[in-house]
């Protein structure tokens, strides 16, 4: 296998190890959008999305996250079919524990059998014999923590996962999980207008842990103000300043934003290459902390 080819991915987005070991463009991608609409079914135009995940490895870009429940399946089938065999230094994170019904409707499943069936589902669908990080999708309150966790716990040993992580949680729930097993990465939505998990990147910034924010680019307004200023500076989209934002904000965030479309994908993947200024930032943090 090969190594990716980087022909646009910046310098100021560095890496990140993910569990200490695992190396990632801190600059990833995310796949529900490739779903049809970023709800449900099939993609609507599903060259473009190949063209999208393919061109996203030309980019530089080495972590991918995905999960069972993104079609439902649509997503990693889509990741295989179009980067399998993967190259070296590509990382797909997946998860479970979160069922679709229909558009709009979701559930937390955590019992260990189910969780296990959908871990062995994703290996055979991503087409690999580990899978890179298992994530749990959301917390079942149906279920002990320690049995959803531990059913984790226990994939990881055989081998089957190799990092286990932890999906729209609390500091508090961070600190359980770790009790039972080490946790490697979180993943929570975060971005400057959605602040709520400030105290978990704070924990997972002092334990190691990787911060993946989803929806990483929703909830700013960037028509006037201080954040349509700096882009103007930087000669760059309110998009672009706020994923560089998060690139700084702190050396374990992974932002992962997600799109159907090359075109949109360069615009936020040449995010990872804007410098702001320590002023910069702290404006920026300032505006919804």
């Amino acid at each position: 296998m090969t190594s990716t080819t980087t022909d646009n991915l910046a310098a100021p987005s560095g890496t990140f190890s993910i569990g200490g070991d695992l190396p990632v463009v801190r600059l990833g991608y995310g796949t529900m959008q490739l779903t049809g609409d970023g709800v449900w079914g099939p993609p609507k135009d599903r060259n473009e999305a190949i063209a999208v995940l393919r061109r996203a490895v030309e980019l530089g870009i080495t972590f991918f996250d995905t999960a069972d429940s993104y079609g439902p399946v649509v997503a990693e089938e889509l990741l295989a079919e179009a980067l399998h065999p993967y190259a070296d230094d590509v990382v797909i994170a997946t998860k479970a524990g979160l069922t679709r019904q229909g558009p709009g409707l979701w559930a937390p499943v955590g019992v260990p059998a189910y969780l296990r069936q959908q871990a062995e589902l994703s290996l055979r669908r991503l087409d690999v014999e580990s899978i890179d990080l298992f994530q749990l999708h959301r917390i079942d309150p149906a279920v002990p923590l320690e049995d959803q966790v531990g059913e984790l716990r226990d994939l990881r040993e055989e081998g089957k996962i190799r990092h286990i992580g932890l999906s729209e949680v609390s500091v508090d729930e961070l600190k359980a999980a770790q009790a039972i097993t080490p946790i490697a990465s979180v993943q929570n939505r975060f971005s400057l207008g959605t602040r709520d998990a400030d105290a978990l990147l704070a924990h997972a910034e002092a334990n190691g842990i990787a911060f993946i924010p989803w929806r990483p680019v929703a909830d700013h307004t960037g028509d006037a103000g201080p954040l349509a200023d700096i882009a103007k500076a930087h000669d760059a989209s309110v998009t672009q300043i706020a994923l560089a934002w998060l690139l700084h904000l702190s050396p374990v965030v992974l932002p992962i934003p997600g799109t159907s479309k090359v075109a949109h994908l360069e615009a936020n993947t040449a995010a990872a290459g804007i410098e702001l200024s320590p002023d910069e930032v702290a404006t920026l943090s300032g505006l919804s902390g």
